[in-house]
């Protein structure tokens, strides 16, 4: 018989809680947030994390345990509140108009989504209706409940509630057993955790509605995505609700439209990029200072076709490991590739003569265009395409100098940033579970990248598992006037492409030896980084790079030939400049210019006609002094000068 004492020690565990440590017995089978509660501990707990595993607050205490808890306050507790707030959605929406079909929805960044099959369109109103409708559920503070079950039951449950996506996603699924969340009525497949109840729900607002296809393939059907957002309290939903304000102002795809800057056709094709005369000018601009900048560090001009054979992308590993995002033609019976990324000719392009270390390093650049087979789902402007151009460079350097060379790029990469006066996080991202290459070339190749950075003392994140898959990476983050951040420059450590195209170089001991080659970009794809300029200058670019400077405005008919005069002398001192010689007032003129966010205004009335010169007026409303064309000239290039200097070393 077992002693009594005995039998108490056995009914009670250990609980601690980190990082304090402060341990408590308690009753085994007892749920956390019940242990919680009798402690009075952390009311304003909302999950935990076991084993760095997140878990409910519901789940019950088996054995020994050491716990840290999570907080609405915390990024986890926010992606978790947000995931939690998005069944709230779903619930509310199934409640207002049933036989709607549910399909997924996840937390994202600053907020949640979900994806409903609706023969109908949701509207604005149809929104505050929603939202008004969730309040209710939040206010019934109905209990969040985990269920296990076996997939074969809840592949039964979902087909007998006609929800054909979730039995979809459940078929996708190997595990034997799988986990649903129940509130109230409704119940939804979901690996959790979730908040304790919809009554911790404090702040939410739903924010858009979108189309959205099927798993992001435009081959399956249509569905409508209502975009949200929550947080821990209502000031910082307000503050965030501002900022979307904010956000919507700058949006790169309006402002494009609105400055006359690009567009995308339908007929054209998703993902595909038309640019406007003023558009095509501020790239052409942007490609100009890049070339420039380029040579300056001793790069060479290449320039690859766009299309290569198959048998190179299959020696490259780009047919087994990139396949996905590939799109091929077939020309004379030849199957051929488009290029998905330019280190293929670049590589031909050494190989194709003898090279000796004195040689190295060699640094290609090319302003290459690409083309990549991305899911319509995550389409979105400028920011991502189908076609683009990357300011793409290979450097093949000898191992001795692949320290050098990386710390060359990252000083490149500063020196960029702070001209666009760009703030910006490095992220290390290490080997990807599909790749090429030995252990031996990525532990070389990742401890290069990770001294380079830590010898500029420069912190960084580690993304494990995110690299390419040829080779480990530092990627640059930059963050916009209103704190986002996108991913632009990168650079990639490769060990293995130069063993697959067998590279090599004489070395001064006479032997063939095998390079290592770097990928690197600086401002990344094109498209993207004029997306995030536009975003960031709210369409004001500096004047250097704003593809059109000033404006001659002549106030009446008898000042057009004097107008014509300056706007022929600026466009023959390179500065770019229009015209606008309508029937119109100048008071309509100015703003119209100020609309186009042009930087300055040149007035030509009869004093300026008198005495053979202009009166600026820059954009934000600032009269200059009358000055003679060429001093206008000269401030114009004196400026962009100064704003082309290196803010930061």
């Amino acid at each position: 018989m077992v002693p009594f004492f005995l039998i108490a020690q056995m009914d009670s565990i250990k609980f601690t809680i980190k990082p304090e440590g402060s341990t408590y017995s308690v009753d085994r089978g007892k749920t956390i947030a019940s242990v919680l509660h009798e402690l009075n501990l952390y009311p304003d707990a909302i999950a935990v994390k076991i084993n760095s595993h997140s878990a409910d607050l519901c789940t019950p205490l088996e054995q020994d345990v050491e716990v840290s808890l999570i907080n609405a306050s915390t990024a986890e507790g926010k992606e978790i509140l947000r995931h939690s707030t998005s069944h709230v959605m779903a619930q509310a929406v199934l409640e207002l108009y049933p036989g709607i079909k549910i399909a997924i929805g996840p937390s994202v960044e600053n907020g949640f989504y979900y994806d409903f099959d609706y023969d109908h369109s949701f509207s604005p109103d149809d929104l505050e209706t929603i939202e008004n409708k969730m309040k209710e559920i939040v206010a019934r503070d109905l209990p969040f409940k985990r269920i296990e079950v076996s997939r074969e039951k809840a592949i039964q449950l979902f087909t007998d509630k006609m929800e054909p996506y979730k039995v979809a996603l459940l078929n996708e699924i190997t595990d034997a057993t799988v986990s649903l969340y129940r509130q109230g009525e409704f119940i939804d497949l979901c690996r959790g955790p979730h908040v304790p109840s919809t009554g911790k729900i404090k702040a939410f607002k739903l924010t858009s509605i979108a189309g959205a296809y099927w798993r992001g393939d435009e081959r399956n059907k249509m569905l409508q995505r209502i975009y949200g957002t929550a947080f821990p309290d209502e000031s910082e939903l307000q503050e965030y609700l501002k900022f979307i304000e904010e956000a919507k102002l700058r949006d790169h795809r309006k402002l494009g439209k609105e400055l006359d800057l690009f567009s995308i056709y339908d007929e054209a094709g998703s993902g595909l990029i038309v640019y406007h005369p003023k558009g095509a000018l501020l790239r052409r601009v942007l490609e100009d200072f890049e070339v420039k900048e380029h040579l300056k560090r001793g790069y060479q001009l290449v320039k690859g076709p766009q299309i290569l054979r198959m048998d190179l992308w299959e020696k490259s590993g780009h047919i087994d490991n990139y396949r996905q995002f590939m799109y091929f033609t077939e020309v004379d019976g030849q199957k051929y590739g488009l290029k998905p990324m330019n280190c293929v000719a670049h590589m031909l392009i050494y190989k194709s003569r003898l090279r000796s270390y004195r040689d190295l390093p060699i640094r290609y650049f090319e302003l290459g265009t690409v083309n990549r087979h991305e899911k319509s789902g995550v389409l979105h402007g400028l920011t991502r395409v189908r076609e683009f151009t990357q300011d793409d460079a290979h450097i093949l350097c000898t191992p001795d100098q692949l320290h050098q060379e990386i710390s060359r790029v990252i000083d490149f990469i500063r020196d960029v940033m702070s001209i666009f006066q760009f703030d910006y996080e490095m992220e290390l991202s290490t080997r990807p579970e599909k790749s090429i290459g030995t252990d031996g070339d990525w532990d070389r190749a990742t401890t290069a990248l990770r001294c380079a950075l830590d010898n500029y003392h420069l912190s960084y994140d580690i993304n494990e598992g995110e690299g390419a898959f040829y080779g480990p990476k530092i990627d640059v983050k930059l963050k916009d006037c209103l704190g986002r951040s996108w991913q632009c420059a990168t650079i990639q450590c490769d060990f293995a492409l130069p063993e697959r195209f067998d590279l090599s170089y004489i070395g001064e001991d006479g032997l063939k030896h095998r390079p290592v080659m770097l990928h690197r970009v600086i401002l990344g794809s094109m498209e993207r980084f004029i997306g995030v300029l536009i975003e960031h200058y709210a369409g004001a670019f500096p004047t250097w790079l704003a593809p059109v400077q000033a404006i001659v405005l002549p106030i009446a008919d008898r000042h057009f030939a004097h107008a014509e005069a300056v706007h022929k002398q600026l466009l023959e001192h390179d500065i770019r400049a229009d015209i606008d010689l309508r029937n119109e007032s100048l008071r309509l003129k100015i703003r119209e210019a100020q609309l186009q966010k042009i930087p300055y205004m040149l007035v030509i009335g009869d004093r300026e006609v008198e005495n053979r010169g202009v009166s600026p007026r820059h954009r934000s409303g600032d009269d200059l002094k009358f000055m003679t064309v060429e001093n206008f000239i000269e401030k114009i290039k004196i400026l962009c000068s100064q704003e082309l200097q290196i803010k930061t070393t």
